[in-house]
């Protein structure tokens, strides 16, 4: 039987097929990662490092459209939140390095846009055991500044729940190893319907309990946002330590080990630690972005 005379047509026609498979597997294989996003604007902040409110409103709009596939950000956060949930905005008010005020507001404006009504939201951070909108609050949104942290080695979106807890003191041990407990203990986990770091100007190093140090701040005008906090945090994460590879010339231990990041996913489940199975969406300006 003589061999089959395979046309340029049938080349083509293969080739074809062969591409199109390929790009299926990618989408499956990208369907398949925890989506997170990383968006930057070179004008969220201005030379005194005051934050331009209409910048930030865009960073967080494109994050929640690039999380959810959805054209515009007010039907974004409708995927997110119901108009008749009762939102707790989970903040956090370190002295040095609270959350921007206007990302706060922002949030809160998209939340009010999805048809949340005012008395139904409230921005807390140490008082959300005792805030009554909290206390019957069907959506959480976990926000934050990234840093890093005395007792965890990084404060993130892991670490910004533990006031839900009445003793937060019993997650400290073994460098707050197993704060994703906290998580799992309280009854928050499914509420949390969008976590996100501030990267405005990340603190990348830093020793003692209430460290902080100007030298060791940069201008990186981005935020991190996913419905994953353990994605978020490993990207968070991810960051800091190229910056101190970068500001160091050397990969340099942390003062503490942030490992409860790692065993957030590994030891408790809360979500991806692994790098390799998460989407990273970048958007936005991308001048020494760094991963």
């Amino acid at each position: 039987m003589g061999k089959k005379h395979i046309t340029r047509r049938d080349f083509m026609q293969k080739s074809a097929a062969l591409a199109l498979a390929a790009g299926l597997d990618m989408n499956l294989e990208a369907k398949e990662k925890t989506a997170v996003a990383l968006v930057r604007d070179k004008n969220a902040l201005d030379d005194k490092a005051r934050v331009n409110g209409l910048a930030m409103q865009d960073m967080l709009d494109r994050a929640l459209m690039a999380l959810t596939g959805e054209k515009n950000p007010v039907d974004s956060m409708k995927r997110l939140i119901k108009p008749n949930d009762i939102v707790g905005i989970k903040s956090n008010a370190w002295s040095y390095m609270p959350t921007p005020a206007e990302l706060e507001q922002a949030i809160e404006r998209r939340v009010m846009d999805a048809g949340v009504k005012k008395e139904n939201i409230s921005i807390d951070d140490r008082g959300v055991r005792r805030n009554p909108v909290f206390q019957r609050a069907t959506a959480i949104i976990n926000v934050r500044p990234v840093r890093t942290h005395y007792w965890a080695g990084i404060g993130g979106c892991i670490k910004n729940m533990i006031l839900f807890s009445d003793t937060p003191s019993k997650y400290h041990p073994d460098s707050c190893a197993d704060l994703a407990q906290v998580w799992l203990h309280t009854g928050i986990r499914d509420k949390v319907k969008l976590n996100i770091l501030s990267a405005l100007t990340p603190l990348f190093n830093g020793r003692g309990p209430h460290h902080y140090d100007r030298r060791y701040l940069w201008d990186y005008k981005g935020i991190i946002a996913g419905t994953d906090p353990v994605a978020v945090d490993t990207v968070g994460l991810e960051l800091i330590k190229a910056k101190r590879r970068e500001f160091f010339k050397e990969d340099i231990n942390f003062y503490t080990n942030p490992k409860h990041v790692g065993l957030a996913d590994t030891r408790h489940g809360l979500g991806t630690g692994d790098l390799k199975k998460i989407n990273l969406i970048k958007l936005g300006w991308d001048e020494n972005i760094l991963i």
